[in-house]
This record gives C-alpha cells, sequence and structure tokens, in this order.
C-alpha cells in the first residue's frame, strides 16, 4: 500500500533496465556496469521527490513476466525503461503491458562519446566488441517503439547522457513534475457548490468526461449545508478567523467590522465543509435570492476562498468547473493557480489586462492583497467585502481546460510576463500580461482556440510540464506563442 501524504497517496515510479542474458558470459563485467548505470539512475530519480521501484535488470523473458506482476503489485504510476544496451524487445513487452502505466524510454548513453582513440588501441577484439555494447543504447530503442506502436501502447522518449546533461535530466524532472500532477488529480475530491451562473454557456461542462479524463471524484454540494454550519459557528472561532484576516490580507480602513465578521463566519464554515468531504478543489457559485440566509452565506465566501486558494484548494467562482480543474493543476505545479479572464487591453502599451472578482490566490500575489468594501458586486446578487490583487511580476503561464465540440478535453496554455503599470483600483484581481505575439495576435489566437471565458493563472513558464501532463492524461495541447 502508497504511503499516504495529505490524504492521497504518494507518488511511485518504475524503473528498470534491459540487457541480453546472451551477453553477460561473452563479455566479462558488461553485466556489473549496466547494472550500475541503472543505479545511477535510480539515485537520479529519487532526487525529484518520488519513491523509486527499481526491478534492475531485465535480460530475458522469465524476468519479464516478473517485474511486470512486480510493477503491477507496487502500484507504481509510470515506468522509466533504462535501455542499457542492445535487447529483445520480448523483455520489454510482457514488463509494460501488465503494468499498465505510461512509460518513457530512457536512452542515455554513460558518456558524451565514447573515446574512439583509446578504444580503437584495444588489442581484443572482445572487449572492444563489450565497450562498444556499454554504448548500444540506441540501437534497439527503435525496436521497441515498433512493438509499442503495433501493441497501441503509447510512450516518450528521453534522450541524451547518463550524467552531465541538464537537457536530461530537466526533462526527466519534468515528466515526475507531471506524473504527480496527475496522481494528485486522479485523487482529487472537487466540491460543486450551488448551481451555473445561468446564461454562460461556455462554462458548462460534461461531469463524467471531466471524471474520465482526469480521474477523482465529484461532491455535489448544496449551499444549504454551508449556512447550516455557519449558523453553529461560535464568537471566539470568528476572533481567531479575524485575526488570519488580518496577518494574511491589508484591510483597508473603509471595511465594516459587520461585513469582516460575516467574512470570517463564512471562512469558518467553508473550512468545515471542505475538511467534511476532504475537499482538493470546489467550483461554486448560487444567488440565495429569497432565501437571506443563503444570501448572506454566498455575499460574504471570497475572504475564505481565497485562503482556501492559497491553501492549496483551489476555489472557482461561477461554477466554472473545467477552470477547477486548471486551478488545480496549475497550483499542483507549485505555481499558484487564480481565476481569471480578460479586462481590458490596453493597445499603448500592448498588454492584455486580466483579472476577475471573487476569489484570488494570495500566494502569487505582488505585494499584500487589499480588502475593499463593495456596494455591488457586478453581475451578482448582494455587496459585501472583495480582494484586489496583481500576479507577481515575472513569468507566467495562462491554461484553459477546453471541452470541444466532439466531447474532448484539451489544454490551452500559453506563457507572458506579468509586467508593471496601472490597474483597475476597483477591489478585484487584476494584472498587467505582455505576450511575445504582442497583446493583438495573442488574443486573436487564444479566443480561435474556442475557449471558456475564464483561465487561471500561475507563476513561472510551464508549458513543457503541462505538455507532459497532457501527453500523460491522453489530452492534446495547444500552446499560443
Amino acid at each position: 500500500m502508497k504511503p499516504i501524504q495529505n490524504g492521497v497517496p504518494s507518488l511511485k515510479v518504475g524503473l528498470f533496465g534491459i540487457g541480453l542474458d546472451t551477453y553477460w558470459e561473452q563479455f566479462d563485467g558488461l553485466e556489473d556496469r549496466l547494472t550500475g548505470y541503472i543505479h545511477l539512475a535510480e539515485q537520479q530519480l529519487q532526487q525529484f521527490g518520488a519513491e523509486v521501484i527499481n526491478i534492475g535488470l531485465i535480460d530475458n523473458t522469465d524476468k519479464a513476466f516478473n517485474a511486470g506482476h512486480q510493477f503491477r503489485e507496487a502500484d507504481v504510476d509510470l515506468i522509466f525503461l533504462y535501455v542499457t544496451t542492445y535487447a529483445l524487445s520480448s523483455t520489454v513487452l510482457p514488463v509494460v503491458k501488465r503494468a499498465g502505466v505510461p512509460v518513457i524510454i530512457l536512452n542515455l548513453s554513460p558518456s558524451a562519446a565514447i573515446d574512439y582513440t583509446s578504444f580503437n588501441q584495444m588489442n581484443n577484439r572482445t572487449q572492444m566488441t563489450g565497450e562498444w555494447l556499454s554504448y548500444c543504447a540506441p540501437c534497439t530503442v527503435p525496436e521497441i517503439a515498433n512493438v509499442f506502436k503495433r501493441a497501441g501502447i503509447p510512450f516518450h522518449q528521453v534522450t541524451g547522457m547518463l550524467t552531465d546533461d541538464p537537457i536530461a535530466w530537466t526533462a526527466i524532472e519534468e515528466w515526475i513534475d507531471a506524473a504527480k500532477v496527475a496522481h494528485i488529480l486522479a485523487h482529487n475530491r472537487l466540491g460543486l457548490m450551488g448551481n451555473y451562473y445561468g446564461g454562460m454557456l461556455d462554462i458548462y461542462t460534461n461531469l463524467t468526461l471531466q471524471c474520465s479524463t482526469f480521474g477523482g471524484h465529484m461532491e455535489i454540494i448544496e449551499v444549504d449545508e454551508l449556512s447550516a454550519i455557519r449558523s453553529s459557528i461560535t464568537g471566539q472561532e470568528v476572533e481567531e478567523k479575524i485575526k488570519e484576516f488580518v496577518e494574511k490580507f491589508d484591510v483597508q480602513a473603509d471595511c465594516q467590522e459587520i461585513e469582516i465578521r460575516k467574512a470570517a463566519k463564512t471562512s469558518v464554515a467553508l473550512d468545515k465543509l471542505v475538511s467534511k468531504y476532504k475537499l482538493g478543489s470546489m467550483a461554486y457559485y448560487h444567488k440565495g435570492t429569497g432565501n437571506p440566509e443563503n444570501e448572506e452565506t454566498m455575499s460574504s465566501v471570497i475572504l475564505g476562498n481565497s485562503l482556501l486558494t492559497a491553501n492549496g484548494i483551489p476555489v472557482a467562482g461561477e461554477y466554472e468547473v473545467k477552470n477547477a480543474q486548471a486551478m488545480k493543476i496549475m497550483d499542483s505545479f507549485a505555481a499558484g493557480g487564480s481565476f481569471t479572464e480578460y479586462y481590458a487591453m490596453d493597445f499603448t502599451d500592448d498588454v492584455v489586462l486580466m483579472g476577475h472578482d471573487g476569489p484570488c490566490h494570495p500566494g502569487i500575489a505582488e505585494g499584500k492583497i487589499k480588502v475593499k468594501p463593495l456596494q455591488v458586486y457586478h453581475g451578482k446578487t448582494g455587496s459585501g467585502l472583495s480582494v484586489e490583487m496583481s500576479v507577481k511580476h515575472g513569468k507566467v503561464t495562462l491554461l484553459s481546460v477546453v471541452e470541444t465540440a466532439d466531447g474532448k478535453i484539451e489544454f490551452l496554455v500559453a506563457e507572458a510576463e506579468s509586467v508593471a503599470g496601472p490597474i483597475l483600483e476597483i477591489g478585484n484581481t487584476n494584472s498587467r500580461y505582455r505576450f511575445p505575439a504582442g497583446a493583438r495576435p495573442f488574443v486573436e489566437q487564444w479566443n480561435a482556440a474556442g475557449p471558456a471565458h475564464h483561465c487561471a493563472i500561475g507563476t513561472g513558464h510551464l508549458a513543457s510540464k503541462i505538455k507532459k501532463l497532457g501527453q500523460l492524461l491522453g489530452v492534446k495541447i495547444i500552446q499560443i506563442s
């Protein structure tokens, strides 16, 4: 059984090398040398934060069958197949087919090149052949790829060197990071509280499609339950939450105490609701019209939902399920993941202004988040406290989870820069983003891909990792450059 971390079993990756047992009697020391390569790879993989199940060197069909069973019993999430030398594809297919998880072929040479001078000065051609075979990893990769293609097994490759190759090992680390996110999504509990914002046809989604693509579980939650929990919150709990507000936010002087207390009460209730259902993310929206208790609850959720978002439980407003998934992906990559949409375009500075009302991600804010009172929540019922922030200046990535006309999921991604400059100080999150292609081409290309009008924003340039996640999940990726 996998050890549990934060309610989710830890990631396990399988590692095995391949060789040909006929070689061992022919070439002294070759088997030990190749086994040493596998141990070096294991040590490096362990540094990337995954538990490594190393099966060792598989050199015949009997071992291949056993290795497949071992990986299956260990419940690995991903397999690294280290091609150390030429090997028969019959020593590979039983392993990978039985394990039934994504496979990454490691085509890693022991060094940058053979020392041709020393090699050609060897006076024993058997030793020469043994030396060559220790560099012969590329030889069998086409054979393996052919068999995988014909068997309908998706595979991915990393080509490079075992040591002193940051390109190869960065790619390998990204595969592990992507596998971690896929693993988190597969165990995530997404709370759905309330209902869609009426008329936003672009945000409606097929919940079964979401579960079949990402895994996890969706918990349907009534707003009435949150209101009921809220009614039982004690004064002491409210005071403790207010202290947290003051610590985490820059609460403006014009915020009324009654509104702060309402928000604190709701925030405590949200914490208890999340704990009850073991939620890892949430999408919500509810007018509360005709029910004063529910209206007060839903008009005071922004601060509490912002704190949840900062604590690894991203919350998407307007019941935007697809964007809750996008935010969870970004957060699982340790990049934040805040709710955003177009706000305006600045053709003078060639930037796109993007933001949103409702909860934000304090962990990726430029400075401390301001809490401001709003007399009206535009397009929504009620009034109360809201948050205002800009995303940290520097590299950012936009991600949209898109549902297509033919009932599939796609990732739409773009890398940009969050830049300094004037924002709209209206009590919402908003930032200025500069895109490599320029504001006008970016907007047209992004729109042409047909996403919903919401997306998730995170810090750093993550397109390479998101592409790998998409490949693990079987999701098409569109990158706007």
